[in-house]
């Protein structure tokens, strides 16, 4: 009987960030919320595997959407101190607050570790209550699990 190892990562607003190489040879799950994604979270989840970036896979799971992502100016400043090329992921929002798009910050942090190929993103937890838990929308919620695995 073979034995199964699998990644997972349990979110409810935040970002899951799955990674495989082309080979399915090894894999990974990242937490990527915007403290992780600040952090450094994705380039360093891709420096631990011992592929080229170039040869891994990502996949964007659900998380909350750039139309009701709003955060502070310091957020948004830890991005664009890095990075100034990021303020395209930031708009305006109310009383001097910000829209963010965790999706679009992703790509990008994926894009300069060299990880090209990327799909999903897109599914906001918050705008969609019949399929997804939200933290910002429900308070006290549960989470869901993004699962990536070898066979």
């Amino acid at each position: 009987m073979a034995v199964v190892v699998v990644c997972a990562v349990l979110v409810a607003d935040c970002l899951p960030v799955l990674l495989a190489d082309r080979a399915g040879r090894c894999v990974a799950a990242a937490h990527a919320g915007w403290r992780g994604l600040a952090a450094g979270v994705i380039e360093n989840t891709v420096a631990s595997l011992p592929v080229a970036p170039s040869g891994l896979v990502a996949w964007l799971g659900p998380a909350i959407g750039p139309d009701a992502f709003e955060v502070g100016a310091e957020v948004r400043e830890q991005f664009l101190g890095s990075d100034a090329g990021a303020a395209g992921l930031f708009r305006p929002g109310m009383a001097g607050r910000w829209m963010a798009d965790l999706f679009g910050l992703a790509r990008r942090r994926l894009a300069a570790a060299g990880v090209t190929s990327v799909h999903g993103g897109g599914l906001c937890t918050l705008s969609d209550p019949g399929r997804f838990f939200s933290y910002r929308r429900d308070g006290l919620t549960g989470r869901h699990a993004a699962l990536v695995w070898r066979q």
